[in-house]
């Protein structure tokens, strides 16, 4: 073999190393890419949320007892809230959402996670008990407009917690809300809750606890 053969042969197998380094810095690039402005945001709606969105099937799944409205009527006629709302699985709800939130304020500040939002005992409490506020004020509209229990009423049925949560929020901790809450997390929220809200759903209703799927 020449040593012109032999040049060109250790040039080619530069060039496909180049080829191979520059290819996989690529993907890299893409893979840092993509964590930054898609998996951080979306870990980061899920962790801010959670306590929001763990109170209503902790609710519906250890409801009963004495309705909330004590069977009572509004002034229309018409069920304040309805069977559905009982003190017991209210209880039940905003004690699991501040549960899950004790165990994300550990976790964070166990294993120092400065990529999550850092939650306080106040965000919490506000996010669990804004979650269940937003059902039942859900509920008494949809008493309003002649709903029964277990109908369907989009848009409302999917972000009654959310709207409930981030509300109170916003009236009694608004600068925790306002350090945390990025753009991006807010639409991942509004995207990802009706997902989450008809999974949760569809498997209550296969467990029994929901008497539909929706």
């Amino acid at each position: 073999m020449t040593t012109r053969c032999t040049i060109i042969q250790i040039y080619l197998i530069q060039s496909n190393f180049n080829v191979c380094a520059c290819s996989l810095l690529q993907v890299l690039e893409c893979y840092i890419i993509s964590v930054d402005f898609f998996l951080l945001p979306l870990l980061s709606a899920v962790w801010i949320m959670l306590p929001a969105y763990l109170p209503n099937p902790v609710a519906a799944l250890f409801g009963g007892g004495t309705p909330i409205d004590l069977g009572r009527n509004f002034s229309d006629g018409k069920r304040v809230f309805g069977d559905g709302k009982t003190f017991r699985g209210l209880c039940m709800g905003i004690l699991a959402g501040i549960g899950i939130g004790i165990v994300q304020i550990w976790i964070t500040g166990t294993y120092g996670l400065e990529y999550l939002p850092r939650h306080t005992y106040l965000s919490i409490m506000l996010l669990a008990i804004g979650a269940l506020l937003g059902d039942l004020c859900k509920s008494f509209f949809k008493r309003r407009f002649g709903k029964e229990r277990g109908t369907k009423w989009p848009v409302a049925d999917q972000y009654d917690l959310v709207a409930g949560a981030l509300v109170l929020l916003l009236v009694v901790d608004p600068s925790w809300l306002f350090a945390n809450m990025t753009l991006s997390a807010f639409i991942l929220i509004l995207i990802l809750t009706p997902v989450l809200h008809r999974t949760v759903n569809i498997i209550g209703y296969y467990m029994g606890v929901k008497e539909v799927p929706w």
